[in-house]
């Protein structure tokens, strides 16, 4: 027998509560874990998402999927901020938070229907949760030191084999292992570099297969003639604070200059 409860606020509003909303906020959850869970694993499809400006997104990740999604009801966002957190902190798993978060809830509202008091399902669920990661550190816990190359390269590759590039996961599988193993512990003072030292530098005009890992510093920069040589062995680099580019004169302003020696000073 469900009963429901309906009270003002001082500041307007009313304050609802009963199985009815419980149920509203579980299917809330459900909803959204719907969207997302078809885009969960190494066969996951990609969405294509169109916002209000015409702007195209295509992607199978969890966090932007719902982070484009105009989301209202309360159970829902929070499930969408429970995505956002788990991006910032891990960078990876947002899908399946948000269909593990939604079955969780799911679980509890038919253990709720047969009389299970709310506090004894959270603590089953702190229980459950203490035991999985006690089993996950006893029996399922590798040390990355352990793996080698081979097995950092298959983890690499089976990350990629949902995303754009998985034509490519051979080649970009190992790339990313020498970018990540790079900016480890390098040099006699043993400094640690953190992972956001690597970037990303998009160049137009090539296929994906041609990307490279530059070991060093690049420039999205145009050579200002074709004469210019494309190599330079043992350069000098000069990092200045200030531009090169020429700068236009105001106007009004007049340059004079007297005899060759002047023009030669000024260039």
């Amino acid at each position: 027998m469900s009963s429901n409860a309906t009270s003002a606020l001082l500041l307007g509003g009313e304050r609802t509560s009963g199985e009815s909303v419980r149920k509203q906020n579980v299917l809330a959850a459900c909803s959204i874990a719907n969207i997302v869970k078809s885009s969960l694993g190494p066969v996951g499809l990609d969405k294509m998402l169109v916002d209000d400006v015409g702007d195209v997104t295509i992607t199978n990740d969890g966090a932007t999927i719902l982070k484009l999604l105009d989301v209202e009801h309360p159970a829902a966002k929070i499930l969408v901020q429970l995505a956002q957190l788990q991006d910032d902190e891990v960078g990876d798993g947002t899908t399946s938070v948000v269909i593990i978060a939604a079955a969780l809830l799911k679980g509890a509202d038919d253990l709720i229907s047969r009389y299970v008091h709310p506090t004894t399902i959270i603590n089953g669920y702190r229980m459950a949760c203490r035991e999985a990661c006690k089993y996950i550190q006893e029996h399922l816990k590798l040390d990355v030191n352990k793996l080698g190359k081979p097995g950092l390269v298959s983890v690499a590759r089976t990350a990629m084999s949902s995303k754009l590039i998985s034509l490519d996961a051979d080649m970009f599988a190992e790339m990313v292992v020498d970018a990540v193993t790079a900016v480890g512990v390098n040099g006699p003072k043993g400094m640690v570099y953190p992972v956001k030292s690597i970037n990303v530098l998009k160049a137009h005009g090539r296929s994906m297969s041609e990307s490279v890992l530059v070991k060093g510093y690049a420039l999205n920069c145009t050579v200002a003639s074709q004469q210019m040589p494309r190599t330079v062995k043992n350069a000098k680099i000069a990092f200045l604070d200030f531009s090169l580019q020429k700068v236009k004169m105001k106007l009004g302003v007049q340059l004079k200059l007297f005899g060759q020696p002047a023009c030669l000073s000024f260039l």
